[in-house]
């Protein structure tokens, strides 16, 4: 981690402050502290503490500040935020995108349970993957709906990306049982990576959101996240290609498409996010309840360390 990045995030004394910031009683989230994810460098987390629950957090020049907006899911870029949450006491959930202050900007309804949200850097795309089940192919089970959405339009990019043309290992291939989750943005706006998955598979794929095309690059790709100079995916990789097993984060670089694993040992069931451009970041649960943010070299050295307690679904503001 880089001093700048580090002083950012952590107090004196390996990261004292934080840890006792994470234990603030409820009486922070009702006082509805002013956040401003747009003021520079610091980091974006949903809190797991219990005196502030499902409330995000942001942590910058050695303060952490609890906002009143709760979501199950959160990332953050270039002053735009995007909320997954409950709409309401039914069964049902809702896209927020929210302001630099985290204030609601706009809401639209969600299909299925949130599980992954990303920005893109310019904060101009957000996406997000959500759990259904239902459908006739998977008997039942669990499958996943990705949805994309212009910010600064209001219009929909993709609902479904399995009505793009994909291919897969140089051929034109179309199934039943394709899947897409998990989206991270290039930079040019048109470019993505996703996971999908078919035929008890799993890809990365690059996309094409103006051509509306989808091709594989690699197997046992998860939940990618492009770094900040766009060389590079980290994700999990199933253990010996077998997700009941666990997964292990690693790192692929595109122009090789070789992966590096890193130095965490336990499973991490999350899309990793980029604190800079040689360390990432995720969240490790404690329990049922309650999780921790962890981070970890990006080139396969050092060691995993703790990086901010009682929090999960980390984003880092530049």
């Amino acid at each position: 981690m880089s001093t700048s990045i580090a002083a950012v995030v952590l107090a004196v004394g390996a990261g004292v402050y934080i840890h006792a910031a994470a234990h603030r009683n409820d009486a922070a989230a009702a006082a509805a502290e002013t956040v401003d994810i747009g003021a520079g460098a610091g980091l974006l987390v949903r809190s797991t503490a219990d005196g502030s629950m499902g409330h995000l957090a942001v942590i910058r020049d050695n303060t952490r500040k609890v906002a009143a907006v709760t979501c199950n899911r959160v990332y953050a870029a270039a002053g735009t935020a995007i909320c997954l949450r409950p709409d309401g006491p039914l069964a049902t959930y809702q896209v927020a995108l929210l302001d630099r202050n985290l204030r609601e900007r706009d809401t639209y309804p969600m299909v299925g349970v949130p599980n992954r949200a990303r920005v893109s850097a310019d904060g101009r795309l957000v996406t997000w993957t959500a759990f259904v089940t239902g459908d006739s192919y998977n008997g039942g089970q669990f499958s996943t709906r990705v949805g994309v959405l212009d910010t600064t339009t209001g219009d929909v990019v993709a609902d479904t990306l399995e009505s793009y043309a994909l291919t897969r290992d140089g051929r034109p291939y179309q199934a039943a049982d394709v899947n897409y989750w998990g989206v991270t943005f290039a930079g040019d706006g048109k470019t993505f990576y996703a996971t999908m998955s078919t035929a008890a598979h799993r890809y990365l794929v690059q996309g094409d959101f103006a051509a509306r095309t989808v091709r594989t690059l690699a197997e046992n790709v998860e939940c990618p996240s492009l770094s900040p100079d766009g060389t590079r995916i980290a994700f999990k990789q199933a253990v010996g290609g077998d997700p009941v097993k666990g997964w292990r984060p690693a790192v692929l670089d595109l122009a090789t498409l070789h992966a590096t694993v890193l130095a965490e040992t336990r499973s991490v069931d999350d899309q990793i996010a980029w604190l800079d451009g040689r360390t990432v970041m995720y969240a490790l649960p404690r329990d049922r309840d309650h999780a921790d943010v962890w981070s970890v070299p990006a080139d396969g050295t050092g060691a995993a360390a703790l990086l901010v307690p009682d929090a999960e679904s980390p984003a880092y503001l530049r």
